[in-house]
């Protein structure tokens, strides 16, 4: 489920702009995917932002399940801004299929099609997003994207959800040390998975050192956070065994 929150008034987007990893300048474009970081640079939402249709200030597109406490966290910084935080009844509709009237397409990747708000109950097209999700290396909130994640080890930057020419925003200086590292050593990574385990297994290496955690998994592959350098030959996550062709997905 998806909460469209809409933040209003003369101020707003300049009073999104000093918060998220984004642009907003690009929503004259269309969606933009960004996140809210702690001052330490960590995750705390990820979400879709955009003119609203009737010109009325952005609207914010958030996973149900952060929605109050993004709310509380905006609040909290909004001080004397000319801003307004509210939910609305908007529902967001999406698909793979022709775009309806309305429609923008998902900024993540081209193959995550489009997403719409509309009034009334949101209608799907029976994609099966856990496989596209897999097979594009995209994290969910709640699932691969959780409180002790960074963006570059989440593939924000592949995802364009991050912009490193925008200046300052909340975590950011973490973020920008990050992007001049010469490498990751930790992050998320498409993998083979022979066999199922539970969302959140540990996958531990043949000498039985941590690696990493496994998370969605759907027709033989899976989502993972590995730690790179020890993810060489057959790993296990439970049951499973997890295998690693050597590119991360960030």
């Amino acid at each position: 489920m998806r909460q469209v929150i809409r933040i209003s008034g003369p101020e707003s987007e300049d009073f999104l702009q000093g918060l998220v990893s984004n642009d907003l300048k690009k929503m004259d474009q269309g969606l933009v995917y960004a996140a809210m970081l702690t001052p330490q640079g960590k995750y705390l939402a990820d979400f879709f932002l955009s003119h609203a249709p009737d010109g009325n200030g952005v609207l914010l597109d958030v996973d149900d399940s952060l929605a109050e406490g993004l709310m509380k966290r905006l609040s909290m910084y909004k001080l004397r801004a000319a801003v307004e935080i509210a939910p609305t009844d908007l529902s967001v509709e999406r698909g793979t299929g022709p775009a309806p009237g309305g429609a923008l397409p998902d900024p993540r990747h081209p193959e995550m099609g489009w997403r719409r708000y509309v009034d009334g109950p949101a209608q799907e097209d029976g994609t099966d997003w856990a496989a596209l999700r897999v097979a594009h290396g995209i994290p969910e909130t709640g699932v691969e994207l959780t409180p002790d994640t960074f963006l570059l080890e989440a593939g924000f930057e592949r995802l364009n959800g991050v912009d490193f020419k925008k200046g300052c925003y909340v975590g950011q200086e973490v973020t920008a040390r990050m992007k001049h590292k010469t490498e990751l050593r930790k992050g998320l990574a498409t993998v083979r998975v022979d066999g199922t385990a539970p969302v959140g297994t540990e996958i531990v290496t043949d000498t039985g050192k941590p690696a990493g955690t496994l998370f969605t998994q759907s027709g033989g592959r899976a989502i993972a956070y590995l730690r790179f350098d020890r993810a060489n030959g057959p790993m296990q996550a439970g049951d499973a065994t997890v295998t690693w062709d050597g590119a991360a997905t960030g």
